[in-house]
């Protein structure tokens, strides 16, 4: 079991390198539909299939969502969400229900689906994803205030669609729908989600930041504690009959706070920390969506011919749900263009089809009817939005026409510090040695100059002390000041973006650091 386990992870993480790294050369495809196909490959391949475990629903929500999730309310600012508490109670609670009731009414008589079952299919499709959200754009950015509500409403209406999921499924079982135990059920899974995972996010604050200000502080003692925080308070939160996704969320808005004021007390731990969150989120995104794609291939390949009952309904359901956003969006007062984003932003992803695969009550033929449509549900979902938004949302060009202005700004700025060691009196080696390593801040050492310095690195290893290990580092440095200098200059003339500018110069600063910081350089 454990070598089945191995192997399932390590194909799923070639499956996400490979599928980035392709990204990296379709520019004109979001990474999301790459991270999809790759793993509709995989599912669809005998041998890769097979090396992949059956899905586990709750290690998934554990080990994948649950540190997604956190990461994403650890970006988001707590003074946005106490600003706009009414509408997303409204948007991930009230139309979450709304369309629970009338979708699934209308399912229920437009199609003769029993109606527990009828619900059971509209509350799975409750959740929308944030992540499928970006890849459908086309690369635009949303309207500031659609695109916050968008992202609200996704980190919060999870715990609305489990809720009515619960009640249809006992709906289903013991044919009694119970509204007060359901909104019970509600409030102390949401309500109490949402204070567990503050409260225990903030004792766990609190205690590493009185580590960080001891001399108990440990770097990897943190990251450890830090990374173990949304496993930890998911699975007690689950114990407990709590939301463990709003308590997730809940704790990583309590973090966001963190993050901006203590941000100097321990820079390189800081450091490393958003380092992590970064790689972390990126890796979980495209492993969510390789997943999808592999879960995906298996339903449409488990699928017996017969009624396409199943397409009619996975339409009918997203097409009465588009409409009912549209109509909640006019009813916020968004102007008709943001309300079409707004309607169409509703993205569904792997949390949808999770949950759909953790129903295990219902009879094999409802089980396959219910996983199809979700499938056409999440498709659909994906595919009208990327075929619309584009042409709803304003072209963004600054990134094609600075990528030019960037390379020969980087350029320039290379050449400046080359021209500030020119003076210097420095021994062949030393000179030889920073002139490859300035020039390789613009990646265009050949890759035969690489291999050359490689092999003197490893073989005949030249190694500066003394007197030329501080002409070397003397050299760098005057590098790196004319080299920050001319950034500063261009600055003040107000000719290019700041970010633009801003992130050259944080190259520099880094650069800087694997020089003077002991912590930094490779023995």
């Amino acid at each position: 079991m454990e070598t089945n386990l191995y192997l399932s992870t390590f194909t799923i993480l070639i499956a996400v390198a490979v599928s980035n790294l392709l990204a990296q050369g379709l520019k004109k495809i979001a990474p999301t539909y790459v991270n999809l196909a790759v793993g509709i490959l995989v599912g669809l391949l005998p041998f890769t299939n097979a090396t992949v475990l059956n899905f586990d629903n709750e290690i998934f929500m554990t080990v994948v969502i649950a540190p997604l999730l956190f990461f994403e309310g650890q970006n988001t600012r707590v003074l946005i969400v106490r600003r706009k508490l009414k509408l997303i109670l409204s948007t991930a609670v009230g139309l979450a229900v709304a369309i629970a009731i009338i979708v699934g009414l209308a399912v229920h008589v437009l199609a003769a689906v029993a109606w527990p079952l009828a619900l059971i299919m509209v509350a799975i499709s409750a959740p929308t994803d944030a992540t499928a959200l970006d890849s459908v754009t086309g690369g635009r950015d949303l309207p500031a205030h659609v695109g916050t509500v968008l992202r609200m409403e996704a980190l919060f209406n999870d715990a609305t669609g489990l809720i009515i999921l619960q009640a249809g499924v006992l709906w289903y079982t013991s044919g009694h729908l119970a509204l007060g135990q359901n909104l019970l059920a509600f409030l102390w899974s949401a309500g109490g989600g949402v204070l567990f995972g503050a409260g225990v996010a903030f004792l766990l604050m609190l205690a590493r930041q009185a580590l960080l200000r001891s001399r108990w502080n440990l770097a990897s003692s943190q990251i450890i504690i830090y990374l173990m925080t949304p496993i930890l308070i998911y699975l007690v939160a689950e114990l407990g009959q709590l939301s463990g996704i709003i308590a997730v969320v809940s704790a990583g808005l309590v973090y966001n706070g963190e993050a901006q004021r203590s941000r100097f007390s321990d820079p390189r731990q800081f450091h490393l920390s958003v380092q992590l969150i970064n790689f972390g989120t990126e890796i979980l995104n495209s492993f969510v969506f390789v997943v999808l794609g592999i879960l995906l291939a298996r339903i449409m390949m488990g699928y017996q011919s017969g009624s396409m009952r199943w397409l009619w309904l996975g339409l009918l359901i997203y097409g009465l749900a588009l409409i009912l956003r549209y109509g909640y969006a006019r009813l916020i007062h968004l102007a008709q263009s943001h309300a079409v984003i707004f309607a169409l932003g509703g993205v569904h992803g792997t949390v949808t089809l999770a949950l759909a695969l953790s129903v295990s009550v219902l009879t094999a033929a409802d089980n396959q009817l219910v996983l199809l449509v979700e499938t056409v549900v999440i498709l659909f979902s994906m595919l009208v939005p990327t075929l619309i938004l584009p042409r709803l949302l304003p072209t963004d060009t600054t990134a094609a026409v600075m990528a030019p202005k960037v390379a020969t700004m980087r350029q320039a700025m290379v050449a400046a510090g080359l021209t500030r060691i020119e003076p210097l009196t420095l021994t062949s080696a030393v000179r030889a040695s920073v002139t490859y390593d300035l020039r390789d801040q613009l990646q265009q050492n050949k890759l035969s100059r690489f291999l050359q310095q490689w092999g003197q690195s490893s073989w005949e290893p030249v190694l500066f002390t003394g007197d030329e290990a501080l002409q070397e580092r003397r050299a760098l440095m005057y590098a790196f000041d004319a080299e920050r200098q001319y950034l500063y200059d261009l600055a003040l003339e107000h000719r290019f973006d700041t970010k633009t500018i801003y992130k050259l110069y944080s190259e520099i600063l880094l650069a800087e650091s694997l020089v003077l910081d002991p912590a930094n350089q490779a023995e």
